[in-house]
Order: C-alpha cells, then structure tokens, then sequence
C-alpha cells in the first residue's frame, strides 16, 4: 500500500507544479476582467445565450493560454459577470484544449489536418452541446449590478494586484485542490503501466477506456499534445486521442465539481450527458478517415503512464519513497514550472496577509469606489478607459505565449546540444544498470527530441523528410528501451540497445549539422 500512497503524493506535486503556469495565466485573466474589462465588457467580450457567442468564447479559449485548473476561477468571473451557462461551458472545454504554444507543437507531431480537424471537432462540440443546453435552460444568467469603474491610475493597477492575492486564496482554489486530487486518486486505481496496451487502432473499446481514464485525469495543453503525437506515432485509436484531448485536456473532476456546486445535479448531468454522446460519436466517427495509414502500428505505448502508480508493486525505490520523490521533483521540474509555483506562493502569501489583517475588503472598496481628485493633464497625458487597458492586458498574455514558443523551443544548435546530454545520461544509466536514473532521462530525451524538430519548425515553417525519419528512429529506439527495462530483458540485450539508441542520435546529429561528429564529443 506505500507504493500507492507515495505514488499519489508524487502525481499530485508533478500536476501542480506541471499546472502552475498556468494556474498563474488564469489567476492573472480573472483579475483582469473582474478589475478592468468589468462585467459589461466581459459580457460584452464573451457574449452570452447564443450560437455567436459560444463561437465567440471558443476562439477567445483558443487564443488564451489555460489548463482545465486554471480556468476555473475564469468560469466563476465569467458566471458573475451575467454570462449564460451554455456560453461558460464552451469556454470552460476550448480553453485548455489549445494555446498558441501547444497547438504549434500539434503541428509538428502529426499532419496539420489532423490537428485542425481536432480543433474544427471541438467547435462542433462546444456549438451544439451549447446551444442545445442554451435551448433547454433559456434563463440561467446572473442578473448581478456592476461594481463601480476602478478610478484611474495606480489605484486601478494596484486593484488588479490586490484582486489576483485574493483569488488565490480564494474557494476557487478548492475546487482546484479537488482536480489534483482525483489526479492522485486515479493513479491508487490504475496499477503501474496498466494502459501500455489498452488504445490500440483496432480495440473497439479503446474510446469509451479512454473516456474513463481521461474524467479524473489532468493534462496541460502541452502534455495533452506530447500524449496525442505518441498515439498518431504508435498508430493507437484516433478516436481515444480526441477523447484524451476534449476530457483529458479539457476537464478535471474539480472543474465538475465547480459546475456542480454553482448549478446543481441537472444541469451538469444534461450538459455532460451531451458532451459525451457528442465527442464519443465524433470519436468513433473520425477513427477511420483520420487514421494514418502510413503508420505501423504498435502493440504498447508509454503515453498514459502518467495516469498510472508511478511505482510498481511491492517494490521500493533506493532510499524510501520520500527521498524518490524529492529527486524526481528536482530532475524532471523545468523552470517555468518552478517561477509558476513561486508567482503562486508569492500571490498566497499576499492573499493571506490581506484575509487576515483585512477581512471585510475595505482596502478593496477604498481602490474601487474611492473618489480621486481630479489632476492636472498635459497634453500627451492619456486616460484608457478600464476595459481598454484589460483587453491590452489580455492581448499582452497571449503574445507573451507567443514569445514563449521560441523559449520553450530553442534554437536547433543548442536542442540538439541538450538532446546529446541527455541521451548520453540515459544510455550510460542503462549500460551501468541503473534503471531508475535511465527511466527518469528516457522522458527527457524524448523531449528534446519533439522540441528540438518545432524548434526547426517554428524558424523555417518546414522540417526537411530525413530529419524527421531520423528523429522518429531516434524516438522508437529510446522507447524500445524504456520497454525492455520495464519488462526486465536480460542486461546484454539492454546494453545493445543502448548502444543503438546512441547510434540513432549520432545519425541524427550528423544529419543536421552536415559533418562528421567531432572526435571530441562523448562516446559510450
């Protein structure tokens, strides 16, 4: 029972700090529309109780970055801004379903159609579970008074910060601790590597297991894509990997449980009720025309293993499962994740001191409603009306994820430099026989790999035929040696892959730069 408990533990801190950024981005949007665009212009932004505005709110998800988390205390903002049920819903799905980042990292890991038939399917689903629930409950929107205009000036930037702080600590961020808890809670049911097996292309029933696997789980925009190139690599269930995209990506049982609380068994069982007869039948629907037949199918994939115990039965890891978890955290935790969770804390901590030394909010209502005298203008001094400046800030937020593409994926030169360290450390682990340290590099290594080609697809806009064929035989034969230590082969036969996975990135090496590697680089 240790493995299950530990492994649960070390789930929920890797969601957490794997959502953190985003939870942050979210944080940061709900501030902005509640202290700057105001609830007329969110309404007016978002729109409400029709088919245009769930088309609205779906290409607003798009644009924004978010994750299923940290979209709830959008939700909430949007809810007391008067917006309609239907059209909350629809931004609560599209939202973490793709950002400017993850769905550029689509585009490399499939055919381009693939991914946009995905996001046309998930207008398809937002529009018509939308306005038939739209149709069913006419009335659900909120008839709540607008608060006052944030008078101008530091008061208004001040506002916003005193407003992110709060929501922080807010119940919003109980309904968050419940989305990583059903995360933890999934990985004591589901033992280790279980679904290895379970989404082949010709498993009827690979949907409807997704589906079950996808409602508790939690997966960023980002790790969702990584999840869906694997499965189009292994030639899995096309129809599992729109699953895993609309449930995996776009739902968490704490953003249920908020729909719940706020709206009540009916209209969340209505709702979900035609959300899944929707993106199943669309699952079903799209595994044929959208298979890649080019593709040979494999019998197992480590794509879902996150979802799972990361610790087998009955064993222990070398110095207890705390001192595991530790190092885990500290390898495989990058470093937006660890300024994320730091901005998180900071705002918790903020967000505290202002509940305790001021519970009534008079600091809120002296920044809101405060009267300010009037100041003496030059002429080149210009007032930008609230909701101006929040839409500025939301414009600022997604191109901040648009530059953040050509951070998180760097230039080739140094990719392929991160890829060659890593891959050394994997394939020195495996030959030393230590599989823990190599099982922990393989996920790295596969990384660099995908990064390393959308880094040459973001600078170019085309990735050359033989560098991706390299970089695939790279990928299968780095995975075939994380299968051979997970179904413990025989040490030589290790080691022989070892080998070939570092021939594999030599080839790859001497393929981009044009030339014979250096007789200085790290061999084996």
């Amino acid at each position: 029972m240790a493995e299950l408990f530990y492994g649960a533990i070390l789930r929920i801190i890797q969601s957490f700090l794997q959502g953190a950024p985003f939870i942050l981005s979210g944080i940061c949007i709900t501030a902005l529309l509640e202290r700057m665009v105001g609830a007329v212009g969110t309404k007016r932004l978002f729109g409400s109780n029709s088919v245009v505005s769930l088309f609205q709110s779906w290409c607003i998800g798009m644009a924004l970055p978010g994750c299923s988390l940290g979209v709830i205390p959008i939700c909430q903002q949007l809810r007391l801004s008067g917006i309609a049920i239907g059209t909350i819903f629809a931004f609560a799905l599209s939202s973490p379903l793709f950002d400017p980042l993850s769905l550029l990292y689509g585009l490399t890991l499939s055919k381009p159609f693939t991914i946009f038939a995905f996001a046309g399917c998930s207008l398809v689903v937002v529009t018509v579970s939308g306005a038939i629930f739209d149709k069913l409950f006419p009335n659900t929107e909120l008839d709540i008074e607008p608060p006052p205009e944030c008078p101008v000036g530091i008061r208004r930037i001040t506002s916003v910060a005193v407003g992110m702080g709060r929501i922080t600590v807010g119940p919003m961020m109980a309904f968050i601790a419940i989305g990583l808890l059903g995360v933890g809670l999934m990985s004591m049911v589901l033992p280790y590597g279980i679904l290895g097996g379970t989404m082949a292309h010709d498993n009827p029933w690979a949907p409807l297991t997704m589906t079950g696997v996808a409602l508790p789980a939690y997966a960023t925009p980002m790790v969702a894509m990584g999840q869906l190139g694997s499965m189009f690599q292994h030639g899995n269930s096309v129809g599992a990997a729109f699953i895993l995209l609309c449930f995996g990506a776009g739902m968490n049982v704490g953003l249920l449980a908020w729909m719940w609380w706020y709206y009540g068994w009916k209209k969340l069982g209505i709702w979900f009720g035609l959300m899944l007869l929707i993106v199943i039948g669309i699952s079903y629907g799209v595994e044929g025309p959208l298979y890649p037949k080019a593709i040979e199918a494999s019998d197992h994939s480590h794509a879902f293993d996150r979802y799972c115990s990361p610790y087998r039965s009955g064993t222990v890891p070398a110095g207890g499962f705390p001192a595991d978890i530790v190092r885990r955290i500290k390898l495989e935790t990058q470093t937006h994740e660890w300024f994320g969770i730091a901005a998180v804390g900071l705002l918790a901590a903020c967000g505290g001191l202002l509940r305790f030394l001021d519970p009534h909010q008079k600091l809120d209502h002296w920044l809101n409603h405060a009267p300010v005298p009037k100041a003496v203008h030059g002429r080149f001094d210009i007032i930008l009306p609230a909701p101006v400046v929040g839409l500025c800030g939301l414009a600022g937020i997604i191109a901040v994820s648009i530059a953040g593409c050509f951070a998180y994926y760097p230039e080739p030169k140094e990719a392929l430099e991160e890829l060659r360290v890593a891959s050394i450390e994997s394939s020195t682990a495996a030959i030393s026989g230590e599989p823990e340290l190599c099982l922990h590099w393989i996920p790295i290594c596969e990384g660099w790999n995908k990064r390393l080609i959308v880094g040459m697809y973001l600078r170019k806009w085309a990735v050359p035929d033989d560098i991706l064929a390299l970089s695939k035989q790279y990928g299968k034969e780095i995975e075939e040696l994380e299968h051979m230590f997970q179904h413990r082969h025989f040490p030589s036969a290790i080691k022989r892959q070892a080998i070939a996975v570092d021939n594999a990135r030599h080839t790859l090496t001497n393929a981009l730069q044009g030339t014979v590697i250096s007789p200085s680089e790290e061999s084996l």
